[in-house]
């Protein structure tokens, strides 16, 4: 199954053999084909009242999801939390009233509950939300997929209503992440003096590859492997690991969960030309880069499938970057 975030996400899945009704869309842009996309069988879960509407003006009748802010979220940090009065993300749980009123309107069948909270680690705010969410099922008996990872909740509910409801669970970054690494090379050291003085490693690479470190203060296990092993080196040495982009927030050591504030790792003694390994990069790191920010080509993505290599992206090259692009007209 696809759960995507954008029509053209859709669009690359079904590109790729994906059948579309194994898709399910949740996005904050509703694409303009939106309609075909229910007609091709994509699952669509409405992510606003307007979003609503739209869907029941073009298509009456049709099934459709409701994703619903419940009111509370659970996020690493305030930039990944996607619930709560301060996200954009969903219909507001209070606004039951207006959603039925659209639904009962346009004679659409809500089949879905869509809860996403953020990407945050506490059970103890899944729970509630889960709680929250079954609650949020019970004015739409057609519903039978909750999106919501608490088990127990859905055993109460089925023994008070009898109505059975699918669990989907989303492992998503959990599995995803910890399967790729970004390699990189060391390809400068500098060091400031002073009582705040830090010395920097500047990689051959940065945000236009891994731009979480700089957007939410994420944190990745970052490792430096000699190019030269038969050189003694001297113990572990406090480090910022940098990028190599014309930007100060291009850090890939920042403070936990504060992007704007430079931490510092302790790691093996690092000199140019090692190779520096940062870890968990799978699963959204490369989408979300800074692409071609200061003109830097996108990098290459390597498949390692046992002791077999397999190219499943190739470096671009410059001339790609600016192909779409065009000159003026002669005396513009």
């Amino acid at each position: 199954h696809i759960d995507a975030s954008s029509g053209w996400e859709v669009k690359r899945a079904m590109d790729a053999g994906i059948p579309p009704s194994k898709i399910s869309l949740s996005s904050q842009e509703l694409p303009e084909n939106f309609a075909e996309l229910l007609e091709m069988g994509v699952s669509i879960n409405a992510c606003s009242l307007s979003q609503l509407e739209k869907i029941g003006a073009a298509k009456p009748g049709s099934e459709v999801g409701l994703r619903i802010n419940p009111g509370l979220g659970s996020g690493g940090t305030q930039r990944t939390n996607v619930g709560g009065p301060g996200s954009s993300f969903g219909i507001w749980h209070e606004l039951m009233n207006e959603i039925l009123d659209i639904v009962g309107k346009n004679d659409l069948k809500v089949v879905r509950i869509h809860t996403h909270i953020g990407s945050g680690s506490d059970p103890a705010v899944w729970q509630k939300v889960s709680h929250m969410s079954i609650n949020l099922v019970r004015p739409f008996p057609l519903v039978t997929s909750l999106k919501e990872p608490v088990k127990k909740d859905f055993e109460a509910f089925y023994e008070e209503t009898g109505r059975k409801l699918k669990l989907e669970i989303e492992p998503g970054t959990f599995l995803v992440a910890n399967a790729c690494s970004l390699l990189t090379s060391v390809q400068d050291i500098v060091r400031t003096l002073g009582s705040e003085g830090r010395t920097f490693v500047k990689l051959d690479a940065g945000m236009t590859e891994l731009l979480r470190p700089s957007l939410y203060g994420a944190q990745h296990p970052i490792i430096i492997l000699p190019n030269d092993e038969s050189v003694s080196r001297g113990p572990p040495l406090k480090y910022v690991v940098v990028g190599h982009c014309c930007e100060s927030g291009d850090i890939l050591t920042p403070s936990p969960g504060e992007p704007d504030v430079i931490g510092e790792r302790y790691l093996d003694e690092a000199r140019i030309g090692d190779i520096c390994v940062i870890e968990g990069c799978g699963a959204y790191v490369s989408g979300m880069s800074a692409k071609n920010y200061n003109s830097f080509p996108e990098a290459p993505e390597i498949l390692l499938d046992n002791e077999d290599m397999h190219v499943i992206r190739k470096r671009q090259s410059v001339e790609q970057i600016y192909q779409n692009e065009f000159p003026l007209p002669n005396g513009c």
